[in-house]
């Protein structure tokens, strides 16, 4: 009976979910990675070698104060450096291709398509597909397809400058701590050692997890780089206060 026929409902695709992709971060996630690794890095070995040379507390807080603002004010510079130099190369490059399209318009189009097609586009469909992006914006698809520019990308030497030097002072700030809780020698070199490592292991997991990548990876990167450097600072400063 037609009655005792459920009624068959149709089913429409739902909507695709929004990926999340990470790449988007690299620039901020580099400097803030990088900036943190080194503050805790530098001024904890510094500390640690410092406090390994002598108990003076005055002058572990000297050595320590002045590694923060000088480590902070370096990956400041250098960040800004490094980041604007990129951009000036990207600024280059969007100047020859707007000089290119005005001189060479059919040539361009040509060369876009052929990018399709070593892509696996067929000839065809890589040919539509280079006119209508050029019709649509032509400087764009050059810039993202040819050379790689993309605009959540681009260079921003002032936000790379900040982050880095604002996670270098987070990341060496924790280090300090030890040398004002502890008297001795030994406590102080150890409880420096330790804060550093647990520091470093929560960066790397935090990173990597950021990028989407492993966290066991990510923490014994950066783990074993922080000890060599622990304990090298600590035996020369071993070394050099026994004199």
């Amino acid at each position: 009976m037609a009655d005792d026929i459920a009624p068959q409902r149709s089913e429409q695709p739902s909507a695709h979910p929004h990926e999340l992709h990470r790449s988007g971060r690299a620039g901020w996630l580099r400097a803030a990675v990088l900036g943190a690794s080194d503050g805790i890095v530098s001024v904890g070995a510094l500390l640690a070698g410092v406090a390994a040379a002598t108990s003076d507390l005055r002058t572990i807080l000297i050595a320590g104060s002045a590694a923060v603002a000088a480590g902070a004010f370096s990956m400041a510079s250098g960040e800004y450096v490094s980041v604007a130099a990129q951009g000036d190369a990207e600024k280059a490059d969007r100047a020859q291709e707007e000089r290119e399209l005005l001189r060479h318009p059919e040539g361009e189009l040509a060369e876009l398509t052929g990018i399709y097609v070593s892509r696996g586009v067929t000839p065809e469909v890589a040919a539509e597909v280079a006119k209508q992006l050029t019709a649509a914006d032509a400087l764009g698809a050059h810039l993202r397809d040819e050379i790689g520019i993309h605009d959540d990308r681009v260079a921003r030497p002032v936000q790379a400058a900040v982050v880095s030097a604002t996670s270098f002072v987070l990341g060496a700030a924790p280090t300090v701590l030890p040398v004002v809780i502890f008297s001795s020698t030994m406590a102080r070199t150890i409880s420096i050692w330790c804060v550093c490592l647990v520091l470093l292991a929560v960066l790397g997991t935090v990173g990597a997890q950021l990028a989407g990548a492993g966290r066991t990876r990510g923490t014994i990167r950066v783990l074993i780089g922080g000890a060599l450097a622990l304990l090298v600072t600590t035996v020369v400063g071993s070394v050099v206060g026994g004199f």
